[in-house]
């Protein structure tokens, strides 16, 4: 009991971390209404910056031995999220999500060319049914006799999935060496540094209402990556990797019931096979998490 109790735990704060990420990105859309993406995201990673405040917290921040990991987890992981927030601006939250959580897939060949891992060529197979299953969704937002196209911002969405997926190579080989602290830091220190720019050239003061959504989407963020962070030293990529796909079905949930986002058939079976895909992708890559 001793041994299965925290991965328990563990499981359940990654379930948690899941659902608060979902969360997150329903506040985001309800921002983005009029808000621009770049400065819903500059502010998402202004008030993560925060917990890095508490002295003991900061302390453990400094301690750094590869820079360069953490420049290109931080780098990579921002843009992500800054394409994701654009894309949230503009097409429905479950399929900005979607799109976005879809990561997994991205980072098997970036980890190949970049960390000299082998490709497994059954990798090709959810490779492939990943992206019929987004191109499933986004057909379904899509009128009846309607010519399929991929708009700009789904694009944009799909960018944000290869780079949180050279993210989430970066932060492996990061975390040989780093502290999950010292990688929060740099997540969300050069994530801000990279929004910013784009926020200040379109910013719209917030309103009250709006100031309070900003609130909770930095909150929501903090919460998802703190419990995200700590669920790590005891589950495995696997077990993280399910967990996550929560966060998809949360937003899809919350777009559906409050904006009335569509829900056909055709789209729910393209967010089953995109979801499954990425499980299959993470079952065929995973391995224990090192233990900080």
């Amino acid at each position: 009991m001793s041994e299965t109790q925290p991965v328990r735990r563990a499981l359940f704060l990654a379930a948690l971390s899941a659902v608060a990420f979902g969360l997150m990105a329903f506040l985001a859309k309800l921002a983005t209404a009029r808000l621009p993406g770049a400065e819903v995201a500059s502010v998402r990673f202004l008030l993560m910056l925060a917990p890095l405040l508490w002295p003991p917290v900061l302390r453990r921040v400094l301690v750094v031995q590869r820079l360069d990991l953490l420049l290109y987890r931080g780098v990579f992981g921002g843009t992500a999220v800054l394409c994701y927030f654009l894309a949230i601006a503009h097409v429905p939250v479950g399929l900005a999500t979607l799109i976005n959580y879809s990561a997994p897939i991205f980072s098997v060949p970036i980890a190949a060319v970049f960390l000299n891992e082998r490709i497994d060529r059954r990798f090709l197979l959810p490779l492939g049914a990943a992206l019929i299953g987004v191109a499933l969704v986004v057909r379904s937002q899509q009128g009846p006799g309607e010519p399929f196209r991929f708009s700009r911002w789904e694009a944009i969405g799909l960018l944000s999935a290869a780079l949180s997926g050279a993210a989430v190579a970066s932060l492996r080989a990061a975390r040989r060496t780093e502290s999950s602290w010292s990688i929060y830091a740099s997540f969300s220190f050069f994530g801000l540094l990279v929004a910013l720019p784009f926020a200040v050239a379109s910013w719209r003061r917030p309103t009250s209402r709006e100031g309070l959504l900003l609130a909770g989407v930095g909150l929501a963020s903090i919460a998802a990556q703190l419990l995200m962070t700590h669920a790590y030293r005891w589950v495995t990529n696997l077990q993280m990797g399910v967990c996550s796909q929560l966060a998809v079905i949360v937003a899809m949930a919350l777009g559906i019931a409050f904006l009335g986002e569509p829900r056909t058939p055709l789209g729910l079976s393209g967010s089953a096979l995109t979801i499954a895909s990425v499980l299959a992708t993470v079952a065929l890559q995973a391995t224990p998490r090192a233990i900080e």
